[in-house]
């Protein structure tokens, strides 16, 4: 005769919906095989959190999510901060431990298999598909994050984007933002931005030399051509199955504000590629972003309100977005609030903030006769999560304490070689191989340079001198008052990485639709 506490879990997890399994619930000590803890493939992109203290599981759960959303015909992105998610690539390697957990659970069909991965990187000599993105759809507020500007910083960078999205002037890598910047800093600049309300020199001087610090550090790989195509996350295997795409990031850890602004790029470009598909029988893409706080640390009002737009938007698109950290409280409330899925690892209490947070965290599940949440966050063994997440109607289930599911691929790292072989194998790295340099504005800049020179010298020559009319001498009269042919910028500036239309609607996505797009 089954338990009110069994016949509560059953009932709320017992839906007949493809489902993704996290494992067995537990009271106590004990495991019940028979009472699935699992969430329906179609809320699946309803956001989710994965929160726990180091060490706590957090990483097998995004592999054990992956695995099974790659066999349901779900491609998936991971963004892979320690180098231990590559083992996916590979079986898993079995021991007593191992199998022991999974018949605990009820997981017979347990059996090591490897799954398709395609490893991503944002370093120049990565190995690895490479990630880019241009300067112009990266647009100001990203921008402004990784430089780590001030507001007023990030307003002068917002005109300078706006003049370039008006001049047809494509901002392909971080030297052809600094010949902008420099040119706006200039007499003719200063000129032409009165009418945007002007750029002060000194701001404009900061801005540039942050650039400069930043292609220092080498993040000049990180932005230029060609522009890593979206869709390529979105592909099956001929098998029907999810193409896993892992971007490592263990070389980048120095770099917070980069990669985890890269990631917001990402989502972005994701949002304005895809059509709006409402809420499909199973996501298009999901999307779990691992050390989620980096992204939010020092972000300012106008970068969390696009953080938070697009966690709300791009739902609708089909693509789910799991955050990944340590606690609930890394994450702003109204994203927190948007995210269905809960899957909370143990955390621990060693100060009174600490006891704070996870009260905190307790009062976010649903209310329970069964557990003490507060007093079971600090209980959770290795491996072991209080979860709750949304039914086929969207409502939320039962909070359980879950033994999770081991995974079936490697929960290590993968051998050099086996990632050399998966890289090598790759269908789209050849594509992203080589750094195109494509004519943008530095070469535009620097040819309307050539171009006014060219025009004050013909007319200087062509004015004859009123006091030496036999000789033919010439001397300028006044300063050459034609104008820049802009319609000629603007065809030469039409080889671009991607539309104009495209950076427009990116950089609203972000807040700052500045002017119509261009074509």
């Amino acid at each position: 005769m089954p338990t009110d506490f069994e016949g509560a879990l059953a009932a709320g997890y017992g839906f007949e919906d493809p489902g993704i399994a996290f494992g067995a619930a537990m009271r106590g000590d004990e495991t019940f095989p028979a009472l699935q803890v699992r969430v329906p493939l179609g809320m699946m992109n309803r956001h989710g959190l994965v929160a726990g203290a180091t060490g706590t599981g957090k990483t097998k759960t995004l592999q054990v999510l992956a695995e099974q959303l790659s066999d349901a015909g779900v491609p998936v992105f991971i963004s892979d901060i320690k180098g231990d998610i590559s083992g996916l690539a590979a079986p898993a390697a079995v021991n007593d431990k191992l199998t022991a957990r999974a018949q605990a659970i009820g997981f017979g069909d347990f059996a090591p298999r490897a799954y398709p991965v395609e490893f991503l990187t944002l370093d120049r000599d990565g190995k690895g598909v490479r990630l880019r993105a241009s300067v112009s759809s990266f647009g100001p507020i990203l921008l402004a994050k990784v430089l780590e500007l001030n507001d007023t910083q990030q307003s002068v960078l917002a005109l300078a984007f706006k003049y370039a999205d008006d001049k047809q002037l494509p901002l392909v890598n971080l030297e052809d933002l600094r010949s902008l910047l420099n040119h706006l800093n200039s007499d003719e600049g200063k000129s032409e931005m009165a009418e945007y309300g002007g750029v002060a020199t000194a701001t404009a001087g900061v801005i540039i030399r942050k650039i400069v610090e930043l292609e220092q550090q080498e993040a000049d790989a990180f932005f230029g051509s060609p522009e890593f195509d979206v869709d390529h996350f979105l592909r099956l295997t001929d098998g029907g199955k999810g193409v896993i795409s892992v971007l490592e990031l263990a070389d980048m850890q120095d770099r917070p504000a980069l990669f985890s602004t890269f990631m917001m790029w990402l989502l972005a470009s994701l949002y304005e590629s895809l059509p709006e598909v409402g809420d499909p029988e199973k996501p298009r893409l999901v999307f779990f972003f691992d050390e989620a706080h980096l992204l939010f640390r020092d972000a300012n009002k106008t970068f969390m309100q696009q953080i938070e737009l697009v966690a709300r938007l791009i739902r609708s698109k089909g693509v789910g977005v799991f955050f990944v950290t340590h606690s609930p409280s890394d994450v702003p409330a109204e994203v927190l609030g948007q995210l269905g899925n809960r899957v909370q690892h143990a955390l621990r209490a060693f100060t009174p903030d600490d006891l704070e947070t996870v009260r905190a965290t307790a009062d976010t599940f649903p209310s329970t006769e069964y557990y003490d949440v507060a007093d079971e966050l600090t209980k959770l063994g290795t491996g072991e999560a209080l979860i709750t997440a949304l039914d086929p109607k969207g409502r939320p289930m039962p909070t359980a304490r879950t033994m999770m599911r081991p995974p079936t691929s490697l929960m290590a790292q993968v051998e050099p070689a086996v990632f050399d072989a998966v890289v090598a194998a790759s269908p789209i790295a050849v594509t992203y191989a080589t750094d195109t340099d494509p004519e943008s504005a530095k070469e535009l800049l620097a040819a309307r340079l050539v171009k006014a020179t060219a025009e004050a010298k013909e007319e200087m020559e062509g004015v004859e001198d009123p006091e030496s009319p036999g000789d033919r001498r010439m001397r300028p009269t006044r300063a050459p008052e034609r104008g820049v042919d802009w319609g000629k910028v603007a065809t030469e500036g039409s080889r671009v990485v991607r539309s104009g239309a495209f950076n427009t609607i990116l950089r609203a996505v972000f807040g700052i639709l500045t002017g119509r797009g261009r074509r």
